[in-house]
């Protein structure tokens, strides 16, 4: 695999106060540390398990200052959440839209699959430790019943869209829902996957290993690629 990007800047954020001139010096670097701590935290936390004080904290500056940049905590929590949403997006997108410009009608699902699914696993591969974080993050976020459905609509549903509609044209026949509940499926077991929650480790009694990425990525591919043609390709349909 090619190494990804840099990742693309934190979006602007809402401004409370004004910092010493000091503190305005290296603002973007400021806003990356807090950005960084606040990952790392809410990633191993929760949203609900993590304070500004702390974040300031972990970020090394007052906490005054990460009100200055980014106001109150879910604002904060959206920006950490932004940050790496929109390299992911714009990768996926991209590559999914290559495949089907070159592959045309000869596409197949797990070509389509592996283009989309390409990015998120290289960049937690090969990212550093924020992707990681990142990466840990989604997956507890997706599972939210509070707040994780609003907030996976808001930053990844129209990538999800635009890949199950070159589903579509593999599976002309599938079913509006049947393309859907797929679709729930395979985010499920991404974000789990990308997560290495070391689950599987233990259940395999060592035999497979959550950390073990490039593996995953290939089983997935060929999982996911079954599984639209057993839900939505033709007979798929119980009687």
């Amino acid at each position: 695999m090619t190494k990804p990007d840099a990742p693309a800047a934190a979006a602007t954020p809402t401004r409370r106060g004004r910092p010493s001139k000091k503190r305005a010096d290296g603002s973007g670097d400021t806003r990356e540390s807090i950005l960084d701590a606040a990952e790392d935290l809410f990633s191993k936390h929760g949203f609900y398990g993590v304070t500004i004080r702390e974040v300031a904290r972990e970020a090394g500056v007052d906490t005054a200052l990460v009100h200055y940049y980014f106001g109150a905590k879910r604002a904060l929590f959206d920006a950490v959440f932004l940050r790496r949403a929109e390299v992911w997006n714009s990768d996926r997108v991209n590559a999914i839209n290559r495949y089907a410009e070159t592959a045309g009608a000869d596409m197949t699902l797990e070509g389509l699959l592996a283009a989309f699914l390409h990015s998120p696993f290289e960049w937690a591969m090969k990212g550093g430790p924020g992707w990681k974080h990142y990466a840990a993050l989604v997956a507890q976020t997706n599972a939210n019943p509070m707040f994780g459905g609003e907030i996976m609509t808001r930053y990844f549903d129209p990538t999800a869209r635009r890949l199950i509609e070159l589903i579509r044209r593999v599976l002309p026949e599938a079913r509006e829902q049947d393309l859907y509940w797929s679709y729930h499926n395979l985010s499920g077991a991404l974000t789990l996957t990308l997560g290495e929650t070391g689950r599987l480790d233990r259940l395999s009694g060592g035999l497979c290993r959550s950390g073990d990425l490039d593996t995953a990525g290939e089983y997935m591919v060929r999982f996911a690629a079954a599984g639209f043609r057993a839900v939505c390709g033709p007979g798929s349909r119980p009687e």
